[in-house]
């Protein structure tokens, strides 16, 4: 292994290690407002990876279909909800935002993707269709059993998983797919020549981290995320809607998720089940950060992408199984450190 070797490399460890961090605070982010391990994490990927990759090709992703299917079902669900409350006012909101908006978002992408408008364009309409789908899924599955178990919320999660991987296998099928670059240039730095794609992922990652921590610094919002995330029962107390915060840490996920695989999907060809392993390597971002601490997770998420790259090159064979045995440490070194209370300790 030479200068050069190292160098691209680190490049690689980088680019990789951009998204893990990117999917690590979303997974964090998830846990600490709602304590949902948010497996589906990798399906949202999937979905915004093959959904850019689809319309780059003129296609039709199968996305919108997914969207209008849980908006229906999520309208009924809260419907039902509201009609035992005796608010039936409600129901023209409800059917305005689950039924209406996917609806109408589903005609624009119907219409839209054979015209093949520029990328730009595309990365609305990805956006469009895949961050809506997760305060559908909060809605759905999680906020009935909000007061749950976290095993109980784990299990629904992989419930969750395999279902979106249904459908994603449904809608997508089975071959691969890759999006064209959004830059073609490459850049020489140094004796590495590095493409502007991945200068791309770099730097909007790292733009996406900045607004993420002034969104929770700045914002209203955000300190109501921070103050649930701190102590669910304070919040409720302090008059935070708990159902607002989940639903909208759910957003933030499925956006992040969406940007992700939009940022990969000219990197790698992607399949329906792509964003499983990357979601998986994101978790061990989450807990290299001690599921805790956004800066660690950020860190430890960078580290893994360093020793994911350099692995392939001394053990390629072995590579994941390196990556996801870095997790057992940590682990070991949490259970002995921590007091082991007894979880919902505000029920």
């Amino acid at each position: 292994m030479n200068i050069d070797i190292v160098l691209w490399l680190i490049q690689d460890g980088v680019t990789n290690g951009a998204i893990y961090a990117l999917l690590a605070l979303a997974l964090l982010l998830v846990f600490a407002v709602t304590r949902v391990v948010f497996i589906p994490q990798g399906e949202l990927i999937t979905f915004g990876g093959l959904s850019f990759a689809m319309l780059d090709a003129g296609r039709t992703p199968g996305t919108l279909y997914i969207l209008v299917l849980g908006g229906v079902i999520a309208a009924a669900i809260e419907a039902s909800a509201s009609l035992r409350r005796g608010k039936w006012q409600r129901l023209p909101l409800i059917t305005a935002v689950y039924v209406i908006l996917p609806c109408a978002v589903a005609l624009l992408v119907a219409w839209a993707a054979p015209h093949k408008f520029g990328a730009g364009v595309q990365v609305l309409l990805v956006l469009a269709m895949v961050v809506p789908l997760g305060p559908i899924l909060y809605r759905i599955a999680y906020q009935p059993l909000a007061d749950a178990s976290i095993l109980v919320l784990f299990i629904v999660s992989m419930v969750v998983h395999y279902i979106l991987t249904g459908l994603s296998l449904l809608f997508f099928g089975g071959e691969g797919l890759r999006a064209r670059p959004f830059i073609d240039a490459k850049f020489n730095l140094g004796v590495i020549e590095s493409s502007a794609q991945n200068l791309l992922v770099i730097a909007a990652s790292g733009l996406l981290i900045l607004l993420l921590w002034l969104f929770f610094e700045r914002s209203l919002y955000g300190k109501a995320l921070r103050a649930t995330a701190i102590n669910r029962v304070g919040a409720k107390l302090v008059g935070i809607p708990t159902v607002l915060t989940g639903h909208l840490s759910f957003l933030m996920a499925a956006f992040i998720g969406a940007v992700s695989g939009i940022l990969i999907a000219p990197l790698t060809t992607l399949y329906y089940d792509t964003g499983f392993l990357i979601g998986l390597k994101g978790f061990v971002g989450a807990i290299l950060g001690g599921m805790a601490s956004y800066p660690l997770a950020a860190a430890g998420s960078l580290g893994l992408g360093m020793l994911e790259s350099f692995s392939s090159f001394w053990a390629s064979a072995f590579k994941e199984v390196i990556v996801f045995t870095l997790i057992i440490p940590v682990l070991v070194w949490l259970s002995l450190r921590s007091h082991h209370l007894e979880e919902d300790e505000d029920q």
